[in-house]
């Protein structure tokens, strides 16, 4: 019997350029999906894989959040309290993609926060950029479910030089359970501009696991930053305008409720 609630899912990213010229890329990865209060014991009961330690696989608080060296599970439970939200003895699950030999770069991380009865109360959806910036957009789930969700927010915070910031974001997403997806779809006032997606299945996260991903994916967080950069390189050869890098939010978050009402934290 699998004594973690953590898992691993191994799946499919899917990014698909509409307009105004089109581009497509599919590659295969593994995220870990885990339990933020299960790190002490994954850490200790894992040869493979450490908490704020350099291993072959690791998972350091200051990736996410603030990064700070603080617990990120006291970072995440205090954003829930400031939007209401009552969630302080519930799990909240992260998924993500591992250092590999001391390296990450996560594009998008998702937190799937539940109150403790086990229902989703929160999504939070934390996107980082190329140029060391993070900003996460908390939104709230009216009623807990294990099927499709659907919500949308204003795009706040700038990723790709060839992305307006003039755009909406659409969330379709499942809870964690043997199958895992998320699908964005990013449109401006005419339409889709972007859609990206991540299917995974998920897997026991053990040593046995982490070696099969070792050697399924040598190197994945090296090759995700080098894809996004040859990407940009296509996409400009293609002859698509960079666009000017505004200033970040001047706060990490924004909270948006289950009807895109929003607000900043």
């Amino acid at each position: 019997m699998e004594k973690f609630k953590s898992k691993i899912f191994e799946g499919r990213v899917l990014h698909q350029r509409l307009k105004p010229r089109k581009h497509r890329l599919i590659y295969n990865v593994f995220n870990l999906l885990i339990d933020l209060e299960e790190l002490p014991n994954l850490s200790k009961h894992l040869i493979l894989f450490s908490h704020n330690r350099l291993n072959f696989f690791s998972f350091w608080d200051k990736d996410h959040g603030l990064g700070q060296d603080r617990p990120l599970i006291s970072y995440v439970r205090e954003v829930l309290i400031k939007a209401g939200l009552d969630c302080q003895n519930g799990p909240v699950r992260l998924l993500c993609y591992p250092r590999l030999f001391g390296y990450v770069f996560n594009p998008l991380s998702v937190y799937y926060c539940y109150d403790q009865s086990d229902t989703l109360k929160a999504v939070i959806y934390e996107v980082s950029n190329t140029f060391g910036e993070r900003h996460s957009y908390l939104i709230k789930i009216d009623s807990g479910t294990d099927k499709t969700m659907h919500h949308s927010c204003r795009k706040n915070f700038y990723v790709s030089p060839f992305l307006d910031m003039d755009a909406i974001y659409h969330f379709s997403i499942t809870p964690p359970s043997k199958v895992l997806t998320i699908l964005i779809d990013e449109q401006d006032q005419n339409g889709s501009i972007l859609k990206a997606s991540f299917t995974g299945r998920s897997i026991f996260f053990n040593d046995k696991s982490l070696i099969k991903m070792f050697f399924k994916y040598p190197l994945m967080s090296l090759k995700v930053m080098a894809g996004i950069h040859w990407e940009a390189l296509k996409l400009w050869k293609k002859g698509l305008n960079i666009i000017a890098r505004p200033l970040p939010p001047q706060t990490p978050i924004t909270y948006v409720n289950s009807h895109s009402a929003e607000k900043k934290l």
